[in-house]
């Protein structure tokens, strides 16, 4: 069930940027990484070679992520 804690695998690397072209296959591919432990990290990242988009994602794992300061 979704409420329950994932066991995580210990091989699986801490940090992960997730690469493709700007289509559904990108989109699953974020997607099963959420729903394998990981959390999205900072922005995503867009560029264009002329004729198609390429997408750019950072994902961390949830227990491994960085905590961050909150600056005012």
């Amino acid at each position: 069930m979704f409420w329950q804690k994932k066991i995580i695998d210990p091989n699986k690397k801490n940090y992960r940027f997730i690469t493709g072209t700007d289509d559904d296959k990108f989109c699953q591919r974020v997607s099963d990484a959420l729903n394998d432990g990981y959390m999205l990290y900072g922005e995503p990242k867009l560029s264009h070679d002329g004729k198609k988009t390429i997408c750019g994602q950072a994902v961390v794992l949830i227990n491994k992520a960085p905590s961050r300061k909150i600056v005012i």
